[in-house]
């Protein structure tokens, strides 16, 4: 038995479609510092209001995409625990950072088995405050208050990682060997605010049109310009001219100015632009989720057939493709012990 344990952590999911459990995931999430970056007392009353009607709208949405065994993101990251305990010899173990099961409940396991350090691998690709921050404050936490003797390493974004690079394009290369007109990298939204927040340098992200194509020390957190070096990688791989492909950001939240190009302006425009056939990837989610499903895969494929469109195709995100579960359990035994 190894003294590393892995810690796989993804966002959550509601326990349910019902409202109740909605909102009870909601207002978790919402209230979380790292995700609505507000004083208490000013984020409380925020939250409080989107949860007097958003969670049913919520519900509704989750009903669409629910499956049989529960909700795609917990069944699907259930799957890569499995084949990841498959391929390594080491305890591995599932937390979402909100709803359950809990990361809390993820490193008691992990400790009831021996451990004397936790490989917090979580599947985000990108650098977020809202996402990997979160999750580590979240872990140091749990360590803290428990007192547990154990070191915690932290899986750093992977982004630029060549096997993770190659694990998307193989996952993907089905479906734009398939012919298509365009394809769309659609992210997961940031407020601009939360760019610069994360801006080492105090007055680079988000201050000129380009400045995610030219070299800055803030790139490392960056997660525009990290989404924007996936997309421009992967076109690369399959040898798309600029005018094959775009990317834009989706799931905005609130009045305040997100990232742009949105995503549903993107479909529109591409539409008017005479696309027919769209390929949609999602780049920020390793697991599909209801943001893919029903944001892109049912709503996004209705708006851009009703704005003159034909065919809006979702390539599933990595899930549990093999040559990703392969590069996991590469990760889960060779990446380095945190200083």
């Amino acid at each position: 038995m190894s003294d590393r344990g892995i810690l796989l952590v993804n966002l959550g999911s509601p326990a349910s479609t019902e409202v109740a459990d909605v909102r009870r995931y909601l207002n978790q999430f919402l209230m979380d510092p790292c995700v609505v970056d507000l004083p208490w007392l000013p984020r409380r009353l925020l939250v409080s209001l989107i949860l007097l009607r958003r969670p049913r709208e919520s519900a509704r949405a989750y009903a669409s995409i629910w499956w049989e065994e529960g909700s795609p993101l917990v069944v699907i990251s259930k799957r890569v625990r499995d084949q990841l305990r498959s391929r390594v010899d080491m305890p591995v173990e599932l937390a979402m950072r909100y709803g359950e099961p809990s990361i809390e409940q993820g490193i008691v396991a992990l400790m009831q088995q021996g451990v004397s350090e936790i490989l917090l691998m979580h599947q985000y690709p990108q650098f977020a405050d809202s996402t990997i921050t979160t999750a580590v404050l979240e872990a140091q936490r749990v360590i803290e208050q428990h007192r547990f003797p154990v070191r915690l390493t932290v899986l750093p974004a992977f982004h630029g990682r060549p096997d993770y690079l190659e694990a998307l394009a193989s996952s993907a290369r089905p479906h734009l060997e398939g012919g298509f007109d365009h394809l769309l990298f659609s992210y997961h939204g940031l407020p601009e605010r939360h760019l610069r927040k994360a801006d080492p340098t105090g007055d680079y992200c988000v201050s000129f049109e380009d400045c995610c194509e030219r070299h800055s020390p803030s790139h490392p957190t960056c997660y525009r310009a990290q989404c924007r070096a996936v997309s421009q990688s992967i076109a690369e791989r399959f040898d798309l001219a600029p005018q094959q492909w775009s990317m834009s950001f989706q799931s905005r939240l609130g009045r305040a100015k997100w990232i742009e190009p949105y995503t549903e302006a993107q479909l529109e425009e591409l539409a008017a632009r005479g696309v027919k056939r769209l390929l949609v990837m999602c780049p920020a989610f390793t697991a599909d989720c209801i943001e893919t499903l029903e944001e892109i895969g049912d709503r996004g494929r209705e708006q851009f057939i009703d704005a003159g469109g034909e065919e809006l195709v979702l390539v599933p995100c990595l899930n549990d493709h093999p040559q990703w579960m392969d590069t996991l359990a590469d990760w889960a035994r060779n990446e380095p012990v945190s200083a």
